[in-house]
């Protein structure tokens, strides 16, 4: 049994949680996961941890954790600059960042992956391609054959197609797509909904505006 600490408070951590203990409730003993904790600042516990309802204590915050032999950490943060200063805060401390990928992701055992990625269930990660260190994809996410992803990319339900290229740091929401070929730089933002079918280089918002309004047209019988 592995012993885990998670690092966020708010609904990312929830959705780790879950994922856990959902996965523990359907592998053998020795693959399950005990998480001694949470470790967040002060501010964001009191929003969020009562109203998770957390079977786990909180532990302390980034600043005064002291790692210990046999735990590791998972960052489950879902903002893309936040969750970069938590790995730099980690890294310093020569904590260890877990990985966690649920026991129903599709993909082959000689996957080129990272470490600290956690990987939400119903997700399929694909034959020949590789993916760097600390990314977060919940539910639902694809990588396809052949891409090329870096580190600390936060996907929500999103997937990329064959052959594209992904850099450090991207937030995919929920719905986003990317077509075949793309590549995609650093810390772009790829809001819901929107389908990348052309190549993306730094610090950029894909979103759609068309549409300010939403219109209801009734049925005329």
């Amino acid at each position: 049994m592995r012993n885990v600490i998670i690092l966020g408070t708010g609904g990312g951590a929830s959705e780790v949680t879950f994922f856990i203990e959902d996965n523990n409730s359907k592998v053998s003993e020795e693959e399950k996961i005990n998480i001694l904790g949470y470790i967040d600042y002060d501010e964001n516990v009191e929003v969020h941890y009562d109203r998770y309802n957390f079977d786990a204590p909180v532990l302390c915050d980034i600043d005064s954790y002291e790692p210990k032999p046999g735990e590791e950490v998972l960052i489950a943060i879902m903002d893309i600059a936040f969750r970069l200063k938590m790995i730099k805060a980690l890294l310093a401390k020569n904590a260890k960042i877990g990985s966690f990928i649920h026991h129903n992701v599709v993909m082959p055992e000689n996957i080129s992956i990272g470490e600290g990625n956690i990987v939400g269930p119903f997700c399929m990660l694909e034959k020949y391609a590789t993916i760097g260190n600390y990314n977060l994809l919940t539910a639902y996410c694809f990588i396809a054959h052949d891409c090329v992803v870096g580190d600390n990319n936060f996907f929500s339900v999103a997937g990329i197609a064959g052959s594209v290229k992904v850099g450090n740091n991207n937030y995919f929401g929920i719905r986003s797509f990317a077509i075949p070929y793309v590549e995609i730089g650093n810390n772009n933002v790829i809001q819901a909904g929107m389908t990348v079918d052309k190549n993306i280089e730094d610090d950029t918002t894909v979103f759609y505006r068309f549409k300010e309004k939403i219109m209801a047209i009734p049925k005329v019988n």
